[in-house]
């Protein structure tokens, strides 16, 4: 019997890693999938002093840190900085951080790297630690159903999922009030589709990508509720309303008390360790 037609079907038009949370994300062609998400991303993690870390909503600034990913290292750009180069197996000495509600083991990356963060941060005594591959971080249970999905500094999934169609809403809504369109980096995404309807990716059961060595499958699971950040514009680090007031008007979401969504996190339920390719076609079924 041949396999049932999908629902949507969908191309991967963009890929982002971010290396070190809440700074500046990497576009790139294509990515290794772990199993806490694409290859590198959220590995790093500014904390304070007291281990709590710390993101844009704090220090708008960090969207100014953009990363440059190399094969043994990433290196780390600031306006006004010299470049701080980071080993990918290089650590300086075992930190306890918090990320959310969850307190882990990390590795500390070294005084260096401390004072670059504060130096343009302005901000004394903050550390950078790399987290820590022995350390199992899941997702939540309640909104997996279940399944043990595994996260690095993530806010809490192993992946972001967007779409073309529902940025192009948003901008519709924003030349509509008078406002400059916005890119889709103020999201944070890692995958982008396009080929879908705005917000087809809120009602998908399940998307299947058809990477190059395997079928990938990734269950969206929770939308992304939004803080802040998608207000602060990341060429400048300035912030404004208009992003999250538009949203206030079509994206606030009874699921979650009305907070404002946008974007899916998701789970990786098979298809660890094949590459996601910008053009993998995608399939998806309708979630009943």
């Amino acid at each position: 019997m041949p396999a049932a037609e999908p629902d949507v079907r969908a191309t991967l038009a963009r890929l982002f890693v971010y290396p070190v949370k809440s700074c500046a994300g990497v576009e790139v062609r294509e990515a290794p999938l772990a199993a806490t998400g694409l290859d590198l991303d959220r590995a790093w993690m500014v904390v304070d002093g007291r281990g709590q870390f710390v993101t844009q909503r704090q220090w708008p600034r960090m969207a100014l840190v953009r990363p440059q990913v190399k094969v043994f290292e990433v290196v780390l750009r600031a306006p006004g900085m010299l470049a701080l180069h980071l080993g990918v197996n290089e650590v300086a000495g075992p930190a306890r951080v918090r990320v959310w509600q969850d307190e882990v083991d990390a590795w500390d990356m070294g005084d260096v790297a401390a004072q670059w963060f504060s130096d343009f941060l302005g901000a004394p005594g903050l550390r950078l630690v790399r987290f820590d591959p022995e350390v199992r971080r899941l997702s939540s249970l309640a909104w997996t159903d279940g399944v043990e999905a595994p996260n690095q500094f993530a806010d809490g999934f192993p992946l972001l999922v967007a779409s073309e169609a529902s940025l192009d809403g948003l901008n519709a809504r924003l030349r509509a009030g008078g406002h400059a369109p916005v890119g889709i980096e103020r999201f944070r995404p890692n995958l982008v589709l396009a080929g879908v309807e705005a917000h087809d990716e809120d009602r998908l059961a399940e998307l299947r990508v058809a990477a190059a060595g395997g079928e990938v499958r990734l269950r969206p699971v929770k939308p992304c509720t939004r803080c802040p950040i998608p207000n602060i514009d990341p060429a400048s680090a300035a912030s404004s309303p208009e992003v999250l007031e538009t949203l206030s008007a079509y994206r606030a979401d009874p699921r979650l008390d009305g907070a404002l969504t946008f974007c899916m996190n998701a789970i990786i339920l098979a298809g660890v360790g094949q590459t996601l390719r910008v053009g993998d076609a995608v399939a998806g079924d309708w979630k009943f």
